[in-house]
């Protein structure tokens, strides 16, 4: 069987439209509503200074971190 013959398999890794990427959308348009929703300005305690900021921005820069520590954890290793 060559590859040719399967070419009813590769459509489905073309898709535009997977359920991977749609539950990532719908995730994303979630967080969107969320982070839109949550504007009133609140105290935040970072160790020993008490900082107003609006909620949003709080919750973008956790989304940061989060985003940076997962990066740092999953990138790619290069054999040695």
């Amino acid at each position: 069987m060559s590859p040719k013959d399967v070419s009813s398999d590769s459509k489905r890794s073309t898709d535009a439209f997977t359920p991977a990427r749609i539950l990532v959308l719908v995730i994303a348009v979630l967080s969107i509503v969320f982070i839109v929703e949550n504007t009133k300005e609140v105290e935040v305690r970072l160790i020993i200074p008490l900082v107003t900021m609006p909620m949003y921005v709080w919750l973008i820069v956790m989304f940061l971190a989060g985003m940076a520590c997962g990066a740092y954890f999953f990138r790619r290793r290069t054999p040695k």
